[in-house]
């Protein structure tokens, strides 16, 4: 279903599930039985993110497909680093072939190991670039997203700029935005605030990540540049040996943070899930929801 529709017409608040690419057969099938765990919560939509430098196009369409075969609504993840223009549009026409409604439209990151993007020499520069491509192709066949950064993003060299950046996007074309994850709601709030002030009125989706490791939180938040709270990062250094009780942390955290942002109105929640089923439906659950 077009999402843009969808987060008119909801009726309550929406959730939604996102996934990085198996980079082995026994881990395309891991990801779909969480995929199969977690659709008892009638999530609005799921993703798989974009390979590096354009790497899984073809997979990515293949996983669109197989989302759509088990019922479920899938956003395809589209990025222009690494591919010029021309290569770009062929993934899009294929996405839509492949029966996606859905996408969300980003730039990408630099390839591992650099700090600086730069584009294919026949390529996009921004993501607002792809949102105009999209939008010049499939007028509002399409729903758009795009990222959004509470922190902002860490190329940016100010919120002020990064703001304008993302102002760029929304006038380019985005229907809903994801945030980045982020640990501390003020992060949210304050981003939410700014935006409205400068008349950006699209659905602003936060992202959560329920920690369920320290050294994969502590890479994460090196490359995304997400603050973790003092008494947060505490805590875990305390236990980071122990994974139970990292997990149990990790819970305890994303299950406040989303109950305060269900309580202040929010359209919906986006869980980054790192493939796993266990503590998206351990927060869920804490919550009242229950699979069907």
């Amino acid at each position: 279903m077009n999402l843009r529709d969808l987060l008119r017409e909801r009726r309550g608040p929406l959730f939604s599930f996102e996934f990085f690419p198996p980079k082995t057969p026994e881990g395309e099938e891991a990801l779909f039985r969480t995929l199969a765990e977690l659709r008892g919560f009638r999530p609005a939509f799921v993703s798989i993110t974009y390979g590096a430098m354009g790497s899984t196009r073809e997979k990515s369409v293949a996983w669109t497909r197989r989302i759509l075969e088990l019922g479920l609504n899938p956003l395809a993840h589209l990025t222009v680093a690494g591919q010029s223009q021309k290569e770009v549009a062929e993934v899009l026409d294929r996405f839509v072939e492949a029966g996606a409604q859905n996408i969300l439209a980003l730039r990408g990151d630099p390839p591992k190991g650099e700090r600086v993007f730069r584009p294919h020499p026949e390529g996009f520069r921004y993501a607002a670039e792809l949102v105009a491509l999209i939008r010049n192709r499939y007028g509002d066949r399409l729903a758009v997203g795009g990222a959004a950064y509470p922190e902002g993003h860490p190329e940016s060299e100010s919120l002020e700029a990064d703001l304008r950046h993302f102002k760029a996007k929304v006038e380019a074309g985005l229907d809903f935005a994801i945030t980045q994850l982020f640990f501390n709601n003020a992060h949210y709030f304050g981003f939410l605030e700014r935006a409205r002030r400068v008349g950006i009125g699209i659905p602003i989706l936060p992202g959560i990540m329920p920690i369920t490791s320290y050294p994969q939180l502590r890479r994460f938040t090196e490359v995304c540049g997400a603050s973790i709270p003092g008494p947060l990062l505490t805590k875990l250094e305390r236990h980071q040996n122990d994974p139970e009780a990292i997990l149990e942390i990790g819970v305890e955290h994303a299950t406040r943070q989303v109950a305060e942002l269900l309580e202040a109105g929010v359209e919906g929640v986006h869980f980054y899930t790192l493939n796993k089923s266990p503590a998206t439906r351990m927060v869920l659950e804490r919550l009242g929801f229950k699979p069907a």
